[in-house]
């Protein structure tokens, strides 16, 4: 659950966010290099004076600045296509969830077993309990089990939703007429707001 003032992402709940996390500690280092480089280069060209003015028409100069940026390109594409394949395997899952979006509530239908269904309505602020999270909290949970794998099949019935958990990294839009599918593990318990 994040916190107020916050300012990085919440704690990691999955292997696929544990990965998200480490790719985008990648990805702001490189970003980190390359604005301080172009900090250093603006501030030294507004601070001394051009002399070799021929080094602009070089031939290395250019291919340099050409190969330098498409090295970096892979160094950034290539963990990401990696975490883009891993979020969309599928492994035997234990358990299948179908998830239905609504107007106001979700409904959900566990499809392993017959007649396990329920709908998930958002409790009012006026009926909120003293430490209960306003626009958070349902009356009736989701409940999945820890380190097993579980596929969630998710649509809508009338209009665009999105079903998200931050801390394990998930986000799949809820379309009418399409079944989208994604699947989730769970490395510890806890109680995930999304």
């Amino acid at each position: 659950m994040a916190y107020p003032m916050q300012l990085g992402f919440q704690d990691a709940t999955s292997p696929i966010m544990e990965e998200l996390l480490h790719f985008h500690d990648h990805t702001l280092m490189i970003v980190f290099l390359i604005s301080s480089l172009v900090l250093y280069i603006i501030s030294l060209m507004l601070t001394t004076k051009l002399t070799h003015t021929s080094t602009m028409d070089a031939q290395e100069v250019e291919t340099v600045w050409t190969i330098l940026p498409a090295i970096i390109l892979i160094m950034i594409a290539l963990p990401s296509l990696r975490i883009l394949y891993m979020m969309d395997e599928i492994n035997n899952p234990s358990l299948t969830v179908k998830t239905m979006g609504h107007q106001w509530y979700w409904s959900y239908e566990y499809t392993d077993y017959e007649d396990l269904s329920f709908d998930s309505y958002m409790i009012p602020t006026s009926e909120l309990k003293p430490g209960e999270l306003r626009l958070l909290e349902v009356d009736n949970r989701v409940v999945l089990p820890m380190e097993m794998t579980i596929r969630m099949l998710i649509s809508s019935e009338d209009v665009l939703h999105s079903w998200a958990v931050p801390s394990l990294g998930l986000k799949t839009d809820a379309i009418p007429g399409r079944l989208n599918q994604t699947t989730l593990m769970s490395t510890r318990p806890g109680l995930f707001y999304g």
